[in-house]
């Protein structure tokens, strides 16, 4: 494996693949009725409430696309053709996101108000219906059918998991005993199953075996766990000028995130105190927030998740060389790991 780059040039790899990926996805997008095509632009933040056009850096990280297209190009493919498969696991972690807004009740996502409470909830919900039905399109009309069979069966696979961990995230809401393992286990779900799709549908499409599509999917879920590591702690930690999100907005809605369920599970007095506050049948004040997000700290739960998300990444890049990739893409996704295990935003 070759040595890795500046986490920079991970930041150009995603704005690159971003670029090569983007045409297709609007275009998909754009096969939408007025209506549906207005949300879900909106929410991808291709043009404002109005549909005036924004500017050429509005929209994601095209993190899971970046994914796709390196790991096609890690067993020897080139980059186009993974495309149809990053726009389809795009598709569908916008899904999830339009969703996951209604269900949190989330007014803020990108610096601007999320496309429910900007446009309605059944408008955003039928706009995550409508992207996940164009991510199964996308794959049946790019492929050979016995190929589109198959990352067809493999992409659902994985948002029944990404289901399976929102409905474990959703119930824990109402619980106080959820432990550290379940927490791990609904990550794992919830984020890792789609990363791991993302790497998995970049090997398949194609044409590599069993062995490396396999390796390269354990790559993409390790880096999954890792990435929602970092993503809970920013939920409490975060910028809000960075992050696009309020302030310790995790512990205002009481979630029971990766940091919070390590540091109830302690064991010490700071754990005891953080249970009294965080557990109690009545609502949490603004004021209680700073305290809870100390005592978080003070258990080890920020300690903890910082340590883990590097084990996490470590675990990835084991995976990601018994892959046997292709050196130049090895690199970059080793440097794209990296870039987001130590990202704030």
């Amino acid at each position: 494996m070759t040595a890795v780059r500046p986490d920079t040039d991970a930041a150009g790899d995603l704005a690159e693949v971003r670029d090569l990926v983007a045409p297709h996805l609007l275009a998909t997008v754009r096969r939408l009725n007025p209506r549906m095509r207005r949300v879900v632009g909106y929410h991808c933040g291709w043009w404002d409430e109005h549909g005036t056009t924004l500017g050429a850096d509005a929209g994601g990280k095209s993190v899971r696309p970046t994914l796709t297209v390196r790991s096609a190009e890690a067993v020897g493919a080139a980059a186009e053709q993974a495309v149809p498969a990053a726009v389809a696991v795009e598709l569908v972690h916008n899904f999830s996101l339009l969703h996951d807004d209604v269900m949190d009740g989330d007014r803020t996502r990108r610096h601007r108000p999320t496309a429910w409470s900007m446009f309605g909830v059944p408008e955003a919900i039928l706009a995550g219906d409508a992207v996940l039905t164009l991510a199964t399109e996308v794959l049946t009309t790019a492929y050979p059918a016995g190929l589109a069979t198959e990352a067809v069966r493999r992409l659902s696979a994985a948002v029944l998991r990404l289901v399976d961990g929102q409905t474990a995230d959703v119930a824990f809401e109402r619980r106080t005993d959820v432990t550290l393992a379940e927490c791990l286990e609904m990550a794992g779900a919830k984020t890792g199953a789609l990363l791991g799709c993302a790497c998995e549908l970049g090997a398949l499409v194609a044409g590599a075996g069993a062995t490396r599509t396999g390796r390269l999917r354990q790559y993409g879920e390790h880096l999954g766990l890792a990435f929602q590591l970092v993503d809970d702690l920013l939920g409490i930690w975060g910028d809000p000028a960075t992050t696009g999100k309020p302030a310790l907005a995790d512990l205002r809605t009481r979630k029971k995130s990766l940091p919070v369920v390590a540091a109830l599970s302690a064991g010490n007095a700071d754990a005891d105190r953080l249970a009294r506050l965080y557990l109690r049948a009545g609502p949490l004040v603004e004021a209680d927030l700073p305290e809870v997000a100390e005592l978080v700290d003070r258990a080890g739960g920020r300690r903890w998740a910082t340590e883990r998300a590097e084990v996490e990444l470590g675990a990835a890049l084991t995976c990601l060389r018994a892959a046997d990739a292709e050196p130049v893409a090895a690199t970059r996704l080793v440097s794209l790991g990296r870039l987001l295990t130590r990202r704030d935003r």
